[in-house]
């Protein structure tokens, strides 16, 4: 197809040359070697003598025999090429901002900005979890309501946590929650304004991992813009140890099993 356009350029501008009376309007091209003979085109191999040397000279023209069309087109590129340049500033904003949280996750703190800022989420890095420690306790019934970022949650002994990615802290870390909203048990209930001062919370990090993949799709109609994008939540997981404020009511211990418990007893001593 583009050899056959370009067969027809070529005959366009031979016909001056070939007739008797040539026109003036038309031009020579001004990407040919040589200008154009009769015997020239009349041999075997025309297209040999006609190759382009400079690529520079290729441009691209709509053939079209109504100049309505050709201005419907320019329209058309212009506002094409608007879309792109917003598209592109929204991109460089947006590259911006992912260059920004970089730098900032890139920062090295010192301990005071670090005590701070974790104190502003609601929490406080202690020391880490040893082998001999034993930090875990039987279940308990207490149950508190902490605040970590800006989620709440309602724990006991035993719990497990998904909370957004806590920095400055490790795995097997021991934390103390401070935000303490409330606690309770099955006889009381204590109730902050809006925080517990008393009351703590240990937990250890037990995990740093990723939530599931969430596709974040915008599309403008007839606007020719369509974005598609991916983001996994980071994510910290705690496993709750203690909960601290509240005096913890005793277990209470069913009478069955301790008449059977003294029962055994006296089997016992009977049978020795």
């Amino acid at each position: 197809m583009a050899q056959r356009r370009w067969l027809q350029t070529v005959a366009r501008h031979a016909l001056p040359l070939i007739s008797s009376k040539p026109t003036s309007s038309l031009k020579p091209l001004p990407h040919l070697l040589a200008p154009i003979s009769l015997k020239s085109l009349l041999s075997p191999k025309p297209l040999q003598q006609f190759l382009y040397t400079d690529l520079t000279l290729f441009h691209t023209r709509s053939f079209s025999s109504n100049s309505r069309d050709d201005s419907e087109n320019e329209e058309d590129d212009g506002e094409e090429g608007e879309e792109e340049e917003e598209d592109y500033d929204s991109d460089n904003n947006e590259a911006e901002v992912d260059d920004v949280t970089v730098s900032d996750m890139k920062r090295e703190y010192s301990a005071e900005e670090k005590e701070a800022e974790a104190a502003a989420i609601g929490y406080k890095v202690i020391e880490p979890l040893l082998p001999s420690d034993r930090f875990f306790k039987n279940r308990e019934p207490v149950f508190a309501v902490v605040q970590v970022g800006s989620h709440q949650f309602k724990v006991s002994n035993g719990d497990c946590i998904y909370v957004e990615r806590l920095k400055f802290c490790e795995v097997n870390d021991k934390l103390i929650l401070n935000k303490v909203l409330m606690l309770g048990t099955s006889t009381q209930t204590i109730i902050g304004r809006p925080i517990l001062p008393d009351a703590a919370v240990h937990a250890v990090v037990e995990e740093h991992a990723l939530d599931a993949k969430v596709i974040i799709f915008k599309k403008k109609r007839r606007k020719n813009y369509r974005r598609t994008k991916g983001h996994r939540q980071e994510l910290t997981r705690l496993r709750i140890a203690d909960i601290q404020g509240i005096e913890k009511p005793e277990p209470k211990v069913d009478q069955k099993q301790k008449r059977a418990a003294v029962k055994q007893e006296e089997k016992v001593a009977v049978a020795a």
